[in-house]
């Protein structure tokens, strides 16, 4: 992430949007790993660090020899790139791409899986003007990898940040800047449409909530649940602010006829500390927005309101703080840990197996529902009615076999009273996963005195205080 990357704060306006509608296959979620720090572990603590926490991909902003060489034989993908430094002699001489490419890549493929190459890191707000060299050089790097037989294996893009786009909100508005569509953007769709590629896109919601946190909900901005905001564009109804900028970019490709291309969020995040006017910037709320964000991915919900199947990767930004970041404060607290390797907030890169394996939801339903975050982060604020009253139900944002996994519990080993929504009785119908979920959920919420924490679930399940219903069934109150 390019300190420029600030200037997003423009895209505030791309809005308030969001929903997980239907389930996509779920999407891979890695890290990138910066270096612009001076007490970073080293290359081979680092890819133990990746492994124990069962992170499977990770992106790095250069090529460095010591990390790939650490790399080697543990399965770990990795995208690579080709510095802004070195863009224009990339783009000049076909031979300086193939040497590159030999040196960065042949050398250590395919002991240490490198999948894609980034050529360049938003170029477009590069403080020296390198756009005419970006697809020169992307062609050039291609042209090696084919002379070497990998191109087929190893794809190329380059990570654009969004004030590529000109037009941001509603997202059916989206569109790019003019002076870069006919220079750079078409051609390097072009490439990528017929390379099999994708568009990788920078995305961090953080600073369009901190430009606008009068008028952009927190919950909005971290994945928990929200009324929602419907674009009057298209009539699609957004839950996630994140996936109104990611359909802001579908859009503005769609304008210029490349609506199948693909994307890859190869960067996103949240700081977990930040200055005084740094509106939003804390642990809870970092904790809350990349640990939704891969509960979400995970669960096969990676897809857009615009696009609903798109498989869509995420590369969370960072690895670690790096304290030789220039900027405001919260540009050096980005970090998932510390660099003595101490986690920052707990978050889980796995879920029922998936990326790579892990914590599964049976290694941890012996011990109830989680409270490593305070329900404030996980779920909202708890509010209760008048009379007190309150009631849990399920976050169907998280997909169907989170909540199938977590209402197992419930009525397992959770003691939650489930025979209501058992076939034939008063509250089977309607039968579907989110509405008996929500009547285990908040079975389970009562019985243990609407304690804090005793609704969260794993972020599948949160606190309302308005009576709910299933059909016809009032779920009980319990006051």
């Amino acid at each position: 992430m390019l300190c420029l990357s600030r200037s997003m704060g423009i895209f505030a306006c791309c809005s308030l949007l969001l929903l997980f509608s239907t389930a996509a296959e779920a999407g891979i979620v890695g890290v990138n790993y910066g270096r612009v720090a001076n007490n970073l572990p080293s290359a081979t603590e680092v890819v133990e660090l990746l492994k124990s926490n069962g992170i499977s991909h990770v992106k790095l902003y250069d090529a460095d020899p010591s990390f790939l060489r650490a790399l080697a034989g543990t399965g770990v993908k990795v995208v690579v790139t080709v510095p802004n430094e070195i863009l224009a002699s990339t783009a000049a001489r076909p031979g300086f791409a193939l040497a590159w490419v030999q040196r960065n890549v042949v050398a250590y493929y395919p002991s240490t899986q490198i999948q894609a190459i980034a050529v360049g890191n938003e170029v477009f707000v590069y403080p020296r003007n390198l756009t005419t060299f970006l697809v020169p050089a992307m062609q050039n790097v291609h042209a090696a990898l084919s002379s070497l037989r990998l191109d087929g294996v190893i794809k190329i893009s380059s990570p654009i940040a969004l004030t590529a786009l000109q037009n941001s909100y509603p997202s059916s508005a989206g569109s790019f800047r003019p002076e870069l569509v006919v220079s750079v953007l078409q051609p390097m769709l072009e490439f990528l449409r017929q390379t099999g590629s994708y568009l990788m896109v920078n995305a961090y919601p953080f600073f369009a909530y901190e430009a606008n946190a009068d008028v952009i909900s927190l919950d909005y901005a971290l994945f928990r649940p929200n009324p929602g905001v419907v674009d009057s564009g298209n009539g699609l109804r957004y839950y996630s602010l994140l996936d109104a900028q990611i359909d802001a970019v579908f859009a503005a490709m769609s304008a210029i006829k490349y609506e199948d291309i693909k994307i890859a969020i190869s960067e996103t995040g949240w700081p977990s500390k930040g200055d005084a006017d740094e509106t939003g910037a804390g642990q809870a709320n970092a904790a809350a927005y990349n640990g939704n964000l891969i509960r979400r991915v995970l669960s096969g919900n990676a897809g857009t309101p615009l696009r609903p199947q798109a498989d869509i990767d995420v590369y969370l930004f960072a690895l670690f703080n790096e304290n030789q970041k220039p900027g405001p404060t919260s540009e050096r607290n980005y970090g998932l840990f510390y660099p003595d390797e101490g986690k920052v907030y707990d978050v889980e890169f796995t879920l029922g197996g998936r990326n790579g394996g892990g914590l599964k939801w049976e290694d941890v339903r012996g011990k109830g529902p989680s409270t490593t975050l305070p329900p404030s982060s996980s779920s909202g604020t708890v509010r209760t009615s008048s009379t007190g009253e309150s009631w849990c139900v399920a976050n169907a944002m998280v997909g169907k076999s989170q909540l199938q996994a977590a209402m197992d519990y419930a009525c397992g080993e959770g003691g939650a009273d489930c025979r209501p929504i058992q076939r034939g009785a008063a509250c089977y119908e309607p039968d579907t996963v989110e509405a008996h979920a929500s009547y285990a959920f908040n079975s389970y919420y009562q019985s243990k005195g609407r304690a804090m924490g005793t609704c969260d679930f794993e972020g599948a399940a949160y606190v309302v205080s308005q009576p709910p219903r299933i059909g016809n069934c009032a779920l009980p109150s319990g006051a």
